[in-house]
Parts: structure tokens; C-alpha cells; sequence
């Protein structure tokens, strides 16, 4: 697995609004880590929704900053915080605390503040929570057993969040997105730079995610204002084996194999869980949306990817 990074945005605006709404959500909005792969993503999506929305990338708004969040909801006063601010290199997490400053402490921190100014916080979370162990797709109800430093940090970061009155809580796999580093990008560049052969774990199954995708989910949890946790995931399972295939075979070179192999084959510092499924079925019955395979916004990002705008 290969870790969402953060790619920095040129510009990020101070503020956005939008001059025609296309769903009514009358808030004012702050976007933690607004320069990520998913806040990049969201910041747009929720201004078309009518909100003004606040987008700071880490140069802007340290959460871990007592001083930064202050000034930031005196300065912004929003009522609602979406924190996509997360310390997401997984391995380095066994060994860097500030795994758990970010992840935990600093989620601590913006429910205080929220609690404070009676704002929402929203805490995006992860499948990493679970330890895999479960057969068949996991529900919000199921307990957590972080296998991971990363997993336990984020566990911490959601007990933070639903402390706060009608925090909430949205668990997700897999991401990727046009804004950051991704799966994807590591696979397309290895087929760009002549690799003859990918070998790629086959013995973990999970949901891949579109950013674009849960950045419309977002919006419809909080127009239904829903509370407590939710799982979001594009719809089909897959290993990372089966999405490289279905991502080279999008390739300019689709004949380029691609090798199953174990996860012990690699020998990472960070255990992943052999299953981390996530069951949508409570946030398609809240919100009355269908979620789209994730075939189709893959299609979607390889084309954008070779036709930028």
C-alpha cells in the first residue's frame, strides 16, 4: 500500500463562496489541510452547497498549534470544522510521535475549541481501526483493535471528535484523488518509467475511494446532520493486486503483468489488516444515496490525469 502525501496547492483562496447553490447548507465552513488530496477535493464541493468555506492548508492553520486554532476560530468563527488535516505515512508511524500529535492530540485540541464555540466537528477516520480479522465487511458497530501505531492514532482522533455534541465521525479506505500522492500514481509511474513487471500485495482486500466521491458524501451527512460514525467507501471490493490490474489495463501500456505476491513478501514496519471492508449500508440509508463503483471514478482520474484541464 502506498500512502496518500500531501501536495501542497500553489494558491489556496481565502475563502470561497458560491454564487449559485446547489444544495442548501448555510455554514461557515473551516477546512483543516485544505492543501491535501481530500480537502482539495471538498473545499469546492461544499461552497457549490452554498457554505462559506474556509480552506487552510498546514501553512496557515497548524492544528497542532494551540495558538493557530485559536486565532482561527476567533478570526473565522465557523460552524463547522472539517478536519482533513492527518499524519497518514503509515510505517513511519511506528516510530514518529508526531503520529499521535497529529492524529490524536491535535483532534483533542478541535473538539476543545469546538465545544467552546459550539461548532461541528467532522474527523475523517480510517479502516486501519480494524485488525482484519473479521469475515465479511465491516460495520460501524464492530469494535475496534488497531493492529497499527497509525490505526491506535486514529482511534484516538475519533474518541476526540465524538466528544464533541453531534461530532461526527466518517471512516474510509483507500483513497485516492487528483490532489495528492496516491495508489494509483505509484502505479502509473512505474508503468511511465519502463517497468517490466509490477508486483503488488494480493492478500489484503479492501474498498478503493474516489476523494471527489467522499467529498459529495461529506456534504450529504451534514445536510442530513448526521452525528456519530459513518462509513463511506466506493462500492467493490478488491485487492491491491485486482485494482493495479484494473489500473495498468487503463495504462498506456496495458500488457504490463502484474505479479501477485504476499504483504509478507514486503517486509513493512506497519501491519495492515488482511481485511478492512467497510459496510456503507447505515450512510446510504441515512442520506437515500447510491454510491458509485469505484471503477468509475478511477476511469474518470486516469483520464483527467492524461488530459489535464
Amino acid at each position: 500500500m502506498v500512502e496518500a502525501g500531501v501536495l501542497p496547492l500553489e494558491t489556496l483562496p481565502d475563502v470561497l463562496a458560491a454564487p449559485q447553490p446547489l444544495a442548501q447548507l448555510r455554514s461557515r465552513v473551516l477546512i483543516t489541510g485544505a492543501a491535501g488530496m481530500l480537502g482539495s477535493d471538498l473545499a469546492p464541493v461544499l461552497a457549490g452547497a452554498g457554505c462559506e468555506v474556509f480552506p487552510r492548508p498546514k501553512s496557515d492553520l497548524d492544528i497542532t498549534r494551540e495558538d493557530d486554532v485559536a486565532a482561527a476560530f476567533r478570526d473565522l468563527r465557523p460552524d463547522v470544522v472539517v478536519n482533513c488535516a492527518a499524519f497518514t505515512r503509515v510505517d513511519a508511524a511506528e516510530n514518529d510521535p508526531r503520529a499521535f500529535e497529529v492524529n490524536g492530540e491535535a483532534v483533542r485540541l478541535l473538539a476543545a475549541f469546538c465545544i467552546r464555540h459550539s461548532a461541528r466537528l467532522v474527523q475523517i477516520s480510517t479502516d486501519f481501526v480494524f485488525d482484519g480479522t473479521k469475515q465479511g465487511p465491516y460495520r460501524e458497530a464492530d469494535p475496534i483493535a488497531p493492529l497499527s501505531a497509525y490505526g491506535r492514532s486514529k482511534a484516538l482522533g475519533e474518541e476526540a471528535a465524538l466528544a464533541v455534541p453531534e461530532g461526527l465521525v466518517v471512516r474510509t479506505s483507500w483513497l485516492f484523488g487528483l490532489g495528492g500522492w496516491n495508489f494509483i500514481e505509484a502505479i502509473l509511474k512505474q508503468v511511465e518509467e519502463g517497468k517490466e513487471e509490477l508486483r503488488v500485495v494480493a492478500d489484503q482486500q479492501g474498498r478503493p475511494t474516489a476523494t471527489s466521491d467522499l467529498s459529495q458524501a461529506l456534504l450529504a451527512l451534514l445536510l442530513v446532520g448526521a452525528a456519530g460514525t459513518f462509513h463511506f467507501a466506493n462500492r467493490g471490493e478488491a485487492s491491491w493486486y485486482d485494482f493495479a490490474r484494473e489500473i495498468v489495463a487503463l495504462s498506456d501500456r496495458p500488457d504490463v503483468p502484474v505479479v501477485p505476491i504476499g504483504a509478507d513478501a514486503l517486509s513493512r514496519p506497519a501491519p495492515r489488516p488482511a481485511n478492512s471492508v467497510l459496510d456503507t449500508e447505515k450512510y446510504e440509508t441515512r442520506t437515500a444515496q447510491v454510491i458509485r463503483h469505484y471503477r468509475e471514478p478511477l476511469a474518470e482520474y486516469v483520464h483527467k490525469r492524461a488530459h489535464p484541464a
